[in-house]
């Protein structure tokens, strides 16, 4: 898989994925694909403007053919050629700037707040239920926090030693990875949703496979290592 594999994937897939992202996403995907062409033959720029670009599309439902398609690209590791083709990235940025995207479809919204649906049926507990530096700062201390429309702030329950109630360190590791602070559905979709190299959940791995599993399969997401 090459760099000019993923630009022919996300120019097919634009308009997916603007109905796909809030405005200020779709604006850091924007950023992401202008920096690569910023880096021009600079190797370590390039991958740093891949890892912008995949960042910014870390928020794409996984139900999403596009997403799963985006899924299997990183797990290949980094592009086997970086350097993108310069008429390929140039019709991706026009395509960019000239279209007056819309703003998100119907559609779009209803998987969007079908994916959030599902993940606040997993078990969780509220902040009334924190103890110590969590229940301070619980952003501070790498936790992921769903807003329930009826049941207020939640906090998904794999995060927490079931004996200690404590928070888990490896969870909190991986929380910060996976940004989750900025973007806590994606973070809570990669624990809670089907892993192709853990082949099962990662919230359901916890204390069952080494701590070093599970941080190396949340790299290969962040591509610690590769694009």
């Amino acid at each position: 898989m090459t760099t000019d594999d993923l630009l022919e994937l996300l120019r097919r897939h634009l308009p997916e994925i603007r109905a796909s992202l809030t405005a200020a996403q779709f604006s850091g995907f924007q950023d992401g694909v202008l920096r690569l062409r910023a880096a021009g033959e600079d190797t370590r720029a390039v991958r740093g403007a891949l890892r912008e670009v995949r960042l910014a599309l870390l928020p794409l439902p996984r139900e999403m053919e596009l997403r799963r398609k985006l899924d299997q690209f990183r797990s290949g590791g980094a592009p086997s050629a970086v350097l993108p083709d310069a008429d390929r990235l140039a019709e991706l940025i026009r395509l960019l700037e000239s279209v007056d995207w819309p703003a998100l479809d119907p559609v779009s919204a209803e998987i969007a707040r079908a994916v959030q649906q599902r993940l606040l049926t997993a078990p969780a507990r509220g902040p009334e239920r924190l103890t110590g530096a969590a229940a301070e700062d619980p952003a501070g201390a790498g936790l992921i926090r769903l807003s329930d429309p009826e049941r207020g702030d939640r906090y998904p329950d794999f995060q927490f030693d079931p004996d200690t109630g404590e928070p888990r360190p490896v969870v909190q590791r991986i929380n910060r990875m996976l940004l989750s602070d900025q973007d806590p559905w994606g973070a809570a979709d990669w624990w809670l949703g089907g892993n192709t190299w853990l082949r099962d959940a990662p919230a359901a791995l916890v204390g069952r496979v080494p701590d070093a599993r599970l941080t190396e399969a949340a790299a290969a997401l962040m591509g610690e290592g590769g694009w």
